[in-house]
């Protein structure tokens, strides 16, 4: 017999949270790395299980996930892709049957956003996209808490990211202009954000009052925003590509010159890791006016608030 759960919440992508979800999570993650911070922790979700399932490489999304549900009361499983074998040793559908009947939330890190689509339709507990190819909604996430204590409300905030319009990028568009943020994506030509993420975007901006605007000159694109965002010009799986790639997005490497063009003061953030030289210059990243290891260290708060949201929403 499956577990009984009338209703059900995933994180699958930035479509699937409104502007109260995310916000609700942004509270959350605050409210619980104040009480971690001030030694008053609650295990809010103890004896809670956590499935970890990841076929790309991780250092912060797999620590922070793992430490977070710790720190939670609860208990984390990491699996590896030789353990699961999702679709080739096992068919999603019953790995996703079998999960379910021993965790109480379910990850994943997978090439194909198919896998996750998949986990979660026939997943009873709630199932968390970790990163896929199409997007990686806990970053985008981890980035907004760390804006919201740097300059607090992000209504009207303006962000720039330059480079692939990638996973990072279609996360941070969405929930972006979610809050109500002024969204500027520049890319050269062939890298853009897929039209279908731009079209969601655009809707979503439309009911939040945030914008997006595409830009294909970088310093144009940087003029006016308080923040500046770039992340690898090949992600994993892509790797092939690099060199091929870093011709055509060399033009777009975050280097003083580029910075330069923008507002005195304006935020250097990177999901990490970083290839220094490559999209960022050492100097850039090193730079007092950069927040990526923020970024990073919220990661382990915003998953958190993640986990709880979806643990309470989900009955």
């Amino acid at each position: 017999m499956s577990p009984i759960c009338h209703h059900k919440r995933d994180l699958r992508t930035s479509a699937d949270l409104s502007r109260e979800d995310i916000e609700a999570i942004l509270e959350q993650a605050e409210a619980l790395k104040d009480a971690q911070q001030r030694g008053n922790a609650r295990p809010i979700l103890a004896g809670k299980s956590l499935a970890m399932i990841f076929e790309k490489p991780s250092l912060r999304t797999r620590c922070t996930f793992e430490i977070g549900m710790v720190q939670l009361g609860g208990h984390a499983i990491y699996l590896t892709p030789q353990e699961i074998g999702l679709g080739r040793r096992e068919s999603i559908h019953d790995v996703a049957r079998n999960l379910e009947r021993w965790f109480d939330l379910v990850l994943a890190r997978t090439y194909a956003q198919a896998t996750v689509d998949e986990l979660a339709l026939h997943c009873h507990v709630p199932v968390i996209n970790a990163l896929s190819e199409l997007e990686h909604p806990c970053q985008a996430l981890a980035d907004m808490m760390t804006l919201r204590e740097k300059v607090g409300d992000l209504e009207g905030f303006t962000l720039t990211y330059i480079g692939d319009g990638n996973n990072i990028c279609h996360s941070l568009m969405q929930i972006g202009v979610k809050l109500g943020m002024k969204i500027t994506v520049s890319s050269p030509a062939g890298y853009e954000p897929f039209q279908g993420i731009v079209d969601l975007t655009r809707e979503a901006a439309g009911q939040y009052g945030g914008s997006y605007r595409f830009e294909r000159d970088p310093r144009a694109a940087v003029a006016g925003a308080q923040a500046i965002y770039t992340d690898v010009w090949a992600s994993m799986g892509q790797e092939n590509e690099a060199a091929q790639r870093s011709g055509v997005f060399e033009p777009y490497q975050v280097n003083g010159a580029l910075v330069a063009a923008a507002p005195a003061g304006a935020l250097i953030m990177h999901d990490l890791p970083a290839h220094r030289g490559e999209e960022i210059t050492a100097e850039v990243i090193d730079d007092e006016s950069s927040i990526v290891f923020d970024q990073a260290e919220n990661r382990l708060h915003a998953q958190k608030g993640i986990m709880v949201f979806l643990d309470q929403a989900t009955r």
